[in-house]
This record gives structure tokens, C-alpha cells and sequence, in this order.
């Protein structure tokens, strides 16, 4: 991230007017972008805008992300979808459907809140894995084949989860 769009970033977390002032900005040049400017659409845009500055602000985690982090998760979001999804494909058209289904629980490190919820989604989105239980520091996954290589993946994912939220494994973590 440039040293502008960190202060952008920074500018948006401060605390009263001036941060929400900058986040309704953010907002205004995403619908403008979105709209292609259109005027007539700030019928709608203006509340839009308002809305999702509030909302961004009630549900911020209130530490800066890494964006380094956030870029790298993403070609390896992509390639692990595609991989995820050919496995399944290829389950599904075996006539023997080598599946072992079951509940895999995991004892999630990251600090609660937007970093856990964020694991669980990513979980989700990956084919085969659904997650069927968040609770305060457990998550249950359910996995087409609920092997070592699920726990592995939850562990990958939490990790790199981690670092988008800036978050360290503490030592000696016992899952």
C-alpha cells in the first residue's frame, strides 16, 4: 500500500467527525465510480452512503489490516477454490464417490469477532468444507472427507486470516 492510501486508511479510522467525514467520502467516490456519476442516482446514493459509512464504522474491527497480507490471500483464495472444486467434481463423477463425511472441530487462535467470523466464511467458501459451528474459540466444519487434510486447511486458512488482521499465533498454542 502507498504511503497516500495509508493515510486514507488511517484517516478513515480516527475516532468522531473527521473519521466519518472520510469514510462518507470513500463511500460518495465508490457510488459516484459505481453510478458513472449519473446525478439522478443520488436519490438512492445519498442514503446508501450514509448507511454504509455507519455500518462500516459500527462494524469495524478497529486495527488496520494488512494489505499486503489481504493481496496475497487473494490468487490464494482463487487457486484454492479451483482446487477445492475439481476435487469435488472429480468425487462426484467416480462411480465408487470416495467420500467420508464428518465433523472436523477446530480450536481457533485468532481474537475474536471479525477475524473469527472471517475464518468461518473462508471455510465456507471453499468446496467440500462448510462451516456448521462458530463458538466463542470453536469452530466445527463439516468436510466431504473429514480427514487430516481438513484440519490442515482450517490451520492455513486461520493463519493467513491472522495476518490479513494483523494477529499472531501465541506460543505454545494448544489446539
Amino acid at each position: 500500500m502507498d504511503r497516500h492510501a495509508a493515510g486514507v486508511v488511517r484517516a478513515a479510522d480516527r475516532p468522531g467527525p473527521a473519521g466519518m467525514v472520510v469514510r462518507v467520502g470513500l463511500f460518495a467516490a465508490l457510488w459516484w465510480l459505481l453510478t458513472g456519476g449519473a446525478p439522478g442516482a443520488w436519490w438512492v446514493g445519498a442514503p446508501v452512503v450514509l448507511a454504509a459509512a455507519w455500518t462500516s464504522r459500527a462494524l469495524w474491527w478497529g486495527r488496520a489490516l494488512s494489505a499486503r497480507a489481504a493481496l496475497a490471500f487473494l490468487p490464494w483464495f482463487a487457486l484454492r477454490s479451483l482446487a477445492g472444486a475439481l476435487d469435488v467434481a472429480q468425487r462426484a463423477l467416480d462411480p465408487a464417490m470416495p467420500l467420508d463425511p464428518g465433523l472436523v472441530r477446530h480450536r481457533l487462535w485468532v481474537p475474536a469477532g471479525a477475524p473469527r467470523v472471517a475464518v468461518a466464511n473462508v471455510v465456507s467458501l471453499l468446496p467440500g468444507t462448510l462451516s456448521a459451528v462458530l463458538e466463542d474459540d470453536r469452530l466445527v466444519v463439516h468436510a466431504l472427507d473429514a480427514g487430516p487434510r481438513v484440519e490442515a486447511g482450517v490451520r492455513e486458512i486461520e493463519a493467513r486470516i491472522g495476518r490479513i488482521f494483523r494477529a499472531r499465533e501465541p506460543a505454545g498454542w494448544a489446539r
